[in-house]
């Protein structure tokens, strides 16, 4: 009995909560795959039909997150070439879900021997065992970057309907790392262009301070250890209203899904911690209007966003990656069975997970804001300024046209009143007359 009832509990949690591999609420992807396994991919659910679709919109992506790119990533060989399986048809979605895979093809699983017996320090290794109770070893399974390529590949899908919505923008750097920062004095949040980025292997897009950032990354390398730091990213042209007040603010969603990104941990917009060190009255960003009669911002020390909602600036978020867990240093650690040992990283790894970051940050942030533009289009958009002051004046005009009804039926019915009165009043009359000549006859009798 009991085993039974703890059947029915787990299905009706995983019914509810899901395990952790699905994202939105109506743009809604799930992940699926292991980094040894056959193939990484994606289902993406509720994409509107009829947009253009094409492998090539997913593999430009692609390309840029793909490892063995330059020699601060890691040099495993995949070529990451994605499939369109369904949902797509003569290169237009047909509102159906879109599943793509990317086949792995480059796996070396003996250079993970060890983790069968030890845990790497820093890894999910240890937690999937407490969680699960199994885990796939090889690659780091569930755990490993490899993951985000579904997130990718959804996310080059939510770019183009955002770009195709308003002109949207998403576009991330290197902003730091570890100290050789990208300082705000030496970056334009709206000129910056994907060209100015990809110039150089780190993606940042300043020479100068890319050519230092490159020569740390370098150093950290051939010391056999490894480095992290931060990535920024802007969305330009981002529509106004988009986000919800309390629970699912606009920054809260963002943090959540940047969050989720393999070595992220920290998340800012705006000012972000800065932020606490200016007065409310250098902190505020004052309102103006401008040319075109719109409300603007003078500064934008909010990042975009305001009470959870974007108020039509440049949204503006950092995300912090730390170092990179598997170095070829030895380490203390523990085996599984819980005896303290040593243990010298193995496989291929990223020195520094910061230029290959850039595009997963940025397909997360157009996943959150392709999901909350059909949110406020499904719960504000649905009737259009026009068709709602259309409604109103159709409102009126039946208002109007029942008060006139109202009125001509007052006025039916104060006509009758008035002829009713009119007969009882001759019929009064004529009683009063028959009473008299009876009177009259009564007295002649008489």
């Amino acid at each position: 009995m009991i085993t039974v009832v703890a059947l029915i509990l787990s299905i009706t949690i995983c019914k509810t909560y899901g395990s952790g591999s699905s994202f939105g609420k109506i743009f809604k992807i799930s992940t699926f795959g292991e980094s040894h396994g056959s193939g990484v991919g994606v289902i993406v659910d509720g994409c509107p039909p009829k947009i253009p679709l094409s492998v090539e919109d997913i593999q430009k992506e692609l390309d840029r997150r793909r490892p063995g790119q330059s020699r601060l990533t890691t040099p495993r060989d995949e070529d990451d070439k994605v499939e369109i399986m369904s949902g797509v048809y003569n290169g237009i979605t047909l509102g159906t879900p879109i599943g793509m895979i990317v086949r792995n093809k480059d796996q070396k699983s003996k250079d993970y021997n060890d983790m069968a017996a030890k845990y790497r320090p820093s890894h999910a290794d240890a937690t999937y065992d407490a969680k699960y109770g199994v885990r796939a070893i090889a690659g780091g399974g569930r755990s490993s970057a490899r993951e985000t390529i579904g997130r990718v590949a959804a996310g080059a899908i939510a770019k183009k309907l955002l770009s195709l919505y308003s002109g949207v923008e998403v576009i991330g750097y290197v902003q730091r790392v570890q100290d050789v920062e990208l300082t705000e004095d030496l970056i334009d949040h709206d000129t910056v262009t994907l060209e100015m980025v990809e110039s150089n292997i780190v993606r940042c897009p300043n020479e100068e301070i890319a050519n230092k950032m490159i020569a740390r990354i370098d150093e950290i390398r051939r010391s056999g250890d490894s480095i992290g730091g931060v990535v920024e990213v802007v969305a330009r042209n981002i529509p106004s209203g988009l986000g919800a007040p309390v629970f699912d603010k606009l920054e809260a969603e963002l943090a959540k899904a940047v969050m989720s990104l393999p070595a992220s941990k920290g998340f800012e917009i705006g000012s972000g911690f800065r932020g606490t060190l200016l007065p409310g009255s250098l902190h505020n960003d004052a309102f103006y209007i401008d040319e075109q009669g719109r409300t603007r911002t003078r500064t934008n020390r909010s990042g975009g966003v305001q009470g959870g909602i974007s108020n039509g600036e440049n949204i503006v978020i950092r995300v912090a990656f730390k170092a990179t867990s598997t170095i070829g240093k030895e380490q203390d650690t523990v085996t599984r069975s819980g005896e303290e040992t040593k243990m010298r990283g193995k496989g291929r790894h990223d020195p520094c997970v910061l230029p290959r970051a850039v595009p997963m940050v940025e397909a997360m942030m157009a996943l959150v804001l392709v999901d909350a533009l059909m949110q406020q289009t499904a719960q504000c958009g649905v009737f259009s300024g026009e068709v709602l002051e259309k409604l109103m004046i159709e409102q009126e005009k039946e208002k109007d046209e029942e008060k006139e009804k109202e009125e001509k039926r007052d006025a039916q019915n104060s006509d009758k009143l008035n002829s009713l009165g009119k007969k009882l009043s001759g019929l009064g009359a004529g009683v009063g007359e028959r009473e008299k000549e009876t009177e009259i006859e009564t007295e002649k009798e008489l």
